[in-house]
């Protein structure tokens, strides 16, 4: 038995030394003269290799088809994959929210981990190969056309990611060769990105980290999700992990009227609040606003807070009424944005939409519809929120393919 695997990336290379160690000639395509250049970018170049949590958990941070996923996560855990790169001889380290680093915080040492486990199981690498083709007949696959010749096998597992981060090599080739043999590829779209808002403060406001705020996204006056943690303002919206993680759910949402509220203060309830309001206003009675909020908010952001309230920012303190301290409140507990648009699918860290699910076996992530053909990794459409989850959910499928004759 030949196994071709078509990507050098998380899924791919995992699922190279699955086949391999059960006795499958594997051989790995990698187009790129490395493997694992979009590895190697991710969590600013630590690799947030994973989530150390339990299965459960894990599954509810599965944004878009968290049910296909169930098998797989259940097959190969984060527990799993933890075990499996410390057996490689890597050293890891889990920091806040469960995510799983390496002990040096290099991604280059998770993908030296990765070639040296398939290395060890004689999985043949090729890079710089680029695959032009698949071949197959009613029987099932024959083989690959690739630029360095013809070679024939009898299963082909496709781990050719996304299309987000292109430089990469993620190229979209996958949804080219799913096409092709008759499978649904559902309209791609931006997952894990920033936000475009209206408003024409950005560009003073673009660097500004804002840490233990809350956000509220709501469409069409419905709010659809909520979360605590750190933002980002940039210079057309904002960004930031909390950002990042709602955008997955707009971009699964679709079209509609989108908003954020960012309470700026949500330890301090509005009676809380108001109190503080009134003894800064109080220290600083003899300021105008735009000064007397130093202690409150970053510099850079109390302009922006005022404007919103409708409230002059040159009035005085002494001269402040009740009625617009009750609006700087209400703004500071609720500043809200109209979010025009998702940041450009190029740009997002994972690719939404991809191969219909519903045209691969979740057991063993071959197609329905060819026999010898698997899909695993970003590829497929599945999507998850930020701390490694969608890592693993590579992981997980390029186990279950590596192991599909195994099971």
């Amino acid at each position: 038995m030949v196994t071709v695997v078509i990507g050098g990336g998380a899924a791919g290379m995992i699922s190279a030394y699955y086949c391999a160690l059960n006795g499958e000639k594997t051989i790995l395509l990698e187009q790129n003269p490395k493997l694992g250049k979009k590895l190697y970018i991710t969590g600013k170049g630590r690799c947030n290799v994973t989530n150390d949590c339990e299965v459960d958990e894990f599954l509810s941070n599965v944004v878009t088809n968290a049910r296909f996923m169930q098998g797989a996560i259940w097959s190969f855990s984060p527990a799993d994959m933890m075990e499996f790169l410390q057996e490689g001889g890597l050293a890891i380290k889990t920091e806040r929210g469960n995510r799983v680093f390496p002990l040096s915080d290099k991604s280059s040492d998770v993908i030296k981990c990765l070639e040296r486990k398939m290395l060890s199981v004689g999985v043949e690498i090729k890079l710089e190969c680029v695959v032009n083709d698949i071949i197959a007949d009613e029987t099932g696959i024959k083989g690959v056309e690739t630029s360095k010749g013809y070679i024939e096998c009898e299963r082909v597992i496709v781990c050719t990611g996304g299309k987000s981060y292109t430089s990469t090599g993620s190229t979209g080739d996958g949804y080219k060769f799913a096409k092709k043999f008759g499978h649904t590829v559902l309209p791609l779209r931006s997952a894990l990105c920033g936000l475009d808002c209206k408003g024409n403060s950005f560009a003073d406001l673009a660097g500004l980290s804002l840490k233990n705020i809350s956000i509220t996204v709501y469409k069409n006056g419905k709010s659809i999700y909520t979360d605590f943690g750190e933002l980002l303002f940039t210079h057309s919206g904002v960004s930031g992990p909390v950002i990042i993680s709602a955008s997955s759910y707009i971009s699964k949402e679709g079209s509609g009227e989108y908003e954020i509220s960012i309470d700026l203060k949500p330890a301090l309830d509005e009676k809380t609040l108001d109190a503080r309001l009134l003894r800064d206003f109080n220290q600083f009675k003899n300021k105008s606003l735009k000064n007397a909020m130093i202690e409150l908010l970053p510099r850079s952001l109390i302009l922006e807070v005022i404007s919103h309230a409708g409230v002059s920012p040159e009035l005085n303190v002494s001269e402040l009424t009740a009625v617009n301290r009750k609006k700087i409140l209400n703004t500071l507990k609720d500043l809200r944005y109209k979010i025009l648009k998702l940041r450009p699918l190029e740009e997002s860290i994972v690719t939404g939409g991809g191969v219909n699910v519903k045209e691969i076996n979740p057991k063993t992530m071959e197609s329905k519809l060819v026999k010898g053909l698997y899909f695993a990794g970003e590829v497929l459409d599945v999507d998850a929120l930020t701390g490694g989850f969608n890592l693993q959910c590579a992981f997980s499928t390029g186990y279950c393919a590596g192991n599909a004759l195994k099971k």
